[in-house]
């Protein structure tokens, strides 16, 4: 089942590849923005599941989607944490004033920065906790950017120094993800290599479809400091991997 998921939002991906950053999706399907962050929630669930062994895996996963939206809803009311902001149509159904889509990406960056930090720290759950924030914070650099600004799926009420958005909105980021890489620190780690491959891939093929995306829409500087700031990440991910197992 696993796999086929995993294929599912291979092929997917291929093909938003190639219509997002070129604006070819037209707006009857729109919809299919929403399935694709689906699809790569539900392949960070099956990474969850295949490291921390099923009961734990969606545990957490329920744990992250549940928070995430109470957060988000909160945030959309209240301006805490993020910033003033509200959700546009363009991002799919809501539950209440957030769209349920909101859950299945922070599955989606959660996932992928517990794969990256878990190659880099082995012995510090403190440690292992920032570098998960880090990477999050990392990706959402880029993610915000071109969710606002290219595709509006949410306005923020105030301005910032990065493309108009808030600092308090990365601040956030960081701790909300410094949380639940937190939760993950004491949960037994069974690393399934094929899975941690995937996952790496995925966290990798996400900053380049939005790297390209933002410069298709006209943004330079996000998808450079991603785009580096992504290579590091990877890069140290593999070598510190790649020692580990050695000493093993």
């Amino acid at each position: 089942m696993g796999d086929r998921i995993f294929y599912f939002f291979t092929g997917w991906f291929i093909v938003g590849f190639i219509l997002v950053p070129l604006d070819l999706v037209p707006p009857w399907l729109e919809w299919a923005n929403s399935v694709f962050l689906i699809a790569a929630g539900i392949v960070a669930v099956t990474y969850f599941i295949h490291t921390y062994k099923k009961k734990a895996g969606l545990f957490y996963s329920t744990l992250v989607f549940t928070v995430s939206i109470a957060v988000e809803q909160f945030g959309v009311q209240s301006g805490f944490l993020f910033g003033s902001y509200e959700y546009t149509a363009r991002f799919g159904i809501k539950i209440l004033d957030t769209p349920i889509t909101i859950g299945f990406a922070w599955l989606l960056v959660m996932g992928c920065a517990d794969v990256i930090a878990r190659g880099i720290v082995r012995h510090s759950r403190f440690l292992l906790a920032i570098v998960g924030a880090l990477v999050a914070v990392t990706m959402d650099l880029i993610l915000d950017p071109v969710a606002f600004q290219v595709k509006e799926y949410w306005i923020w009420g105030e301005g910032g120094l990065y493309y108009d958005i808030p600092s308090q909105n990365f601040l956030g980021w960081f701790i909300l993800a410094f949380l639940f890489q937190s939760v993950l620190g004491f949960f037994t780690h069974h690393p399934v290599s094929v899975w941690q491959t995937r996952m790496s891939l995925v966290f990798l093929g996400m900053i380049a479809m939005f790297s390209v995306t933002a410069f298709a829409g006209g943004l330079l500087l996000a998808p450079i400091l991603v785009l580096i700031l992504g290579a590091f990440w990877y890069t140290l991910f593999k070598r510190k991997k790649a020692r580990h197992e050695i000493s093993e």
